[in-house]
């Protein structure tokens, strides 16, 4: 709230900026803006501002005025501009998201900067730097994380373009190069071992691992699941809402909190069929509707660090190798190709866009069906 009897504001970004009349059109007031990084600062330039206006105060204060008006807003004036516009039409996790990667990446280096100043090399620099010594420990960062930014950017870019007609590089085309991650898969003896250690101490959380790996829900999505989304009339799990932990922007001592919010997109609201066995042991533990699955509880949840810890855990117990608890997603996917799954069936039970990103992303035939589809060539050769 601005101070009684002044249009001096603190803006998201710390900074104060002050608003003043500059003149009138159609009997409309319009509006002049100057920026500092203190409340005094700003009182002083809208001060000298108003003087110079009822020429109270000669030519080096019109020079001001005249500086003040014509300035080009800088990257983060126009960054702070472009994530107020777009936050009424984006979930909060892809706000914090966006936010992070301002304020650990984009800023340092450009922030400064007037947006038509910044060209393809200095983005490329940016890339270089943060791919060689970027994130907490100076290690660099991952393809991934520095490619998000170059998208945030981008976004900037094209906003600066078109809403302020501003003149900017063209940044298409720069991008880091992905290394092909190794994906974590069970192999049968490792799946028939979890599942034994799982029915060795069956609880909540060890079925929600057994209702993970049949499935192929992601973790968020079987922490936010409720007893009422299973459906024993149609023997059908209904995903319609996900858990996540966001880190929380400027909200005092509390850095993290617990959101369940709707899945990443509408392609992860889905019906999925359950297998019969699965479905007996759903009947065995259902309790009401409004009750999570993994707690049994209306108002206690399992939130997905703490799934994920425990989930570990039984991994230790039963000699299974390390593997994050999406790797219970893959292995799904997995399984249901070998058993000759229709792609297209798996794609929506994934919930996925499209069968590509089923088959490049999350279908990893073992070494043994390999084999037996190798060994279908035998057929053709000629001597028997």
């Amino acid at each position: 709230m601005p101070r009684r009897g002044e249009n001096i504001y603190k803006r998201k970004d710390g900074r104060w900026e002050g608003r003043y009349i500059k003149g009138h059109s159609c009997g409309k007031a319009q509006y002049g803006y100057v920026y500092a990084k203190t409340y005094k600062e700003v009182k002083e330039k809208l001060y000298t501002v108003k003087m110079a206006k009822a020429g109270d105060v000669g030519q080096e204060a019109d020079e001001q005025i005249h500086e003040f008006e014509q300035a080009v807003p800088n990257f983060m004036e126009l960054a702070d501009e472009w994530l107020a516009s777009i936050r009424p039409g984006i979930k909060e996790s892809t706000y914090v998201k966006y936010a992070n990667s301002l304020k650990s990446y984009l800023a340092p280096s450009f922030s400064s900067r007037f947006i038509g100043t910044i060209s393809r090399a200095d983005v490329s620099d940016f890339c270089a730097k943060l791919s060689k010594s970027g994130g907490n420990h100076k290690k660099g960062l991952a393809p991934k994380t520095i490619n998000d930014s170059l998208s945030v950017l981008r976004s900037i870019f094209d906003f600066a373009s078109r809403e302020k007609a501003l003149s900017v590089v063209d940044i298409s085309g720069i991008s880091m190069k992905n290394n092909r991650l190794s994906i974590r898969v069970l192999s049968m003896s490792e799946q028939k071992r979890l599942e034994y250690a799982l029915y060795t101490d069956f609880n909540s959380c060890s079925f929600g691992i057994l209702l993970s790996l049949y499935t192929g829900v992601r973790i968020g999505e079987i922490c936010a699941l409720r007893w009422g989304d299973i459906s024993e009339a149609e023997h059908t799990l209904r995903v319609t809402r996900t858990m996540q932990r966001l880190q929380q922007l400027n909200e005092g001592s509390r850095r993290t909190k617990v959101i369940i919010s709707s899945p990443k997109s509408e392609c992860s609201i889905r019906t999925i069929p359950l297998p019969h066995n699965i479905f007996q042991l759903c009947k065995c533990r259902r309790k009401e509707d409004e009750a999570y699955v993994l707690t049994g509880k209306i108002h206690k949840y399992m939130e997905p660090r703490t799934m994920e810890n425990r989930f570990k855990k039984i991994l230790l117990k039963a000699g299974i190798e390390d593997a994050t608890f999406h790797a219970l997603r893959h292995t799904f996917a997995t399984r249901c190709i070998e058993i000759g799954f229709d792609v297209k069936s798996l794609s929506e039970i994934l919930g996925h866009a499209s069968v590509n990103i089923t088959m490049n992303r999350y279908v990893h035939p073992s070494m043994d069906l390999k084999q037996q589809n190798m060994n279908l060539l035998s057929n053709l050769f000629p001597v028997k």
